[in-house]
């Protein structure tokens, strides 16, 4: 069910980037044969997945949809939506950019019933959020070293929790680094996730966090582990000093040294030894019920850390999910996976095409 994972080919060739783009939906010319109904038909799986997002979703969506109820295609239609996008958190560069696109789409489709323009629509924000769908690749390195940040509530240790088990099924050994030292109630978590999932855990009470990490990244290696996941504490962007720690545990990490089969530096290039520096992946868990409150943390953290990924979490009953067309146009970071809920399987990939049918149905 899950295709963020993928082990590294036994004989790779040149270096390649480590996520997976998806590409683009056609421009132009070819942009009236897209159709959200023809998309592929999922699995079963899949389909339970979609129904939950569709339902957590369905207070953004149905504020969108009741704007397409109309007889005709006029400036009141646009500036209804304009609103309702606002409302639901798209922010102004987003909906600026959904409002122009779908004009041009309606124009060149010559579309006369609004209850097409909502189809118009989809495609558009499928088109807008496409950049951010791009898959997870864990095998490139070993360990691949993921570091795991965010603020406090954001549903941090409980996504590493989930990752964590998604990975053990798919038969990576994974071990974890209790790096948030502050907070006894993140180690407990953090223990109890490694007891179901049967996976170490490096833990120190009170211990600095940057040393845990530098131990567990040093352990995976000395241990053979496939990935080694990094929890740290949970903080705000505007508390610098805090920020600071973060970058100190990134740096720290990085003297570990290349995560490489062979990392003599007689048979590896420099970029190959930049590229194989741990962390190879810096995460942000973001709440997605908090809106243009997550973009916030999203440029804060990028800045800081330079995020290579997001976990999207709480999209269930949220009025606000339009806030991932916000983080689409104005600091594009790849969404590996997005949450409707605390159950295990509410965690799955990132679909843009699923997420725009989800939020417009």
């Amino acid at each position: 069910m899950f295709s963020f994972f993928r082990k590294k080919p036994s004989a790779p060739t040149a270096l390649t980037p480590a996520t997976e783009v998806v590409p683009a939906p056609p421009q132009a010319a070819s942009r009236p044969a897209f159709s959200p109904d023809a998309a592929p038909v999922p699995s079963p799986e899949r389909k339970s997945w979609i129904d939950k997002l569709k339902a957590g979703l369905r207070k953004t969506g149905t504020s969108i949809a009741t704007v397409f109820t109309g007889t005709q295609i006029d400036d009141a239609l646009y500036e209804d939506l304009e609103t309702a996008l606002l409302m639901a958190d798209t922010g102004v560069k987003a909906t600026e950019h959904l409002l122009q696109d779908l004009k041009r789409r309606v124009k060149e489709s010559k579309t006369t019933d609004p209850a097409a323009v909502k189809g118009l629509l989809v495609a558009s924000l499928t088109e807008l959020l496409t950049p951010l769908q791009k898959s997870l690749v864990i095998g490139r390195f070993k360990p691949t070293v993921i570091m795991v940040a965010g603020v406090n509530g954001a549903g941090k240790t409980t996504s590493i929790g989930k990752l964590t088990r998604h990975l053990a099924v798919n038969k990576a050994s994974v071990l974890l680094a209790a790096a948030d030292t502050f907070r006894a109630a993140a180690r407990e978590q953090l223990g109890v996730w490694a007891d179901r999932t049967a996976v170490d855990i490096i833990s120190q009470e009170g211990g600095d966090p940057a040393a845990v990490a530098f131990d567990a990244v040093s352990a995976g290696k000395a241990r053979g582990r496939d990935v080694v996941l990094v929890d740290t504490a949970g903080r705000l962007p505007t508390q610098l000093h805090l920020m600071q720690e973060l970058v100190k545990i990134k740096r720290v990490i990085q003297k570990a040294g290349p995560a490489l089969d062979n990392p003599d530096p007689d048979t590896c290039s420099a970029e190959e030894r930049t590229l194989a520096t741990p962390p190879h992946e810096v995460l942000l868990v973001i709440d997605g019920n908090t809106g243009q409150n997550a973009l916030a943390q999203v440029k804060a953290f990028d800045d800081a850390l330079g995020l290579t990924g997001l976990i999207v979490t709480k999209l269930d009953g949220t009025a606000k999910g339009g806030v991932l067309a916000a983080i689409a146009r104005e600091r594009p970071v790849p969404v590996y996976f997005i949450g409707v809920g605390e159950k295990l399987e509410d965690l799955e990939t990132f679909n843009a095409l699923e997420f725009a049918q989800a939020l417009l149905s």
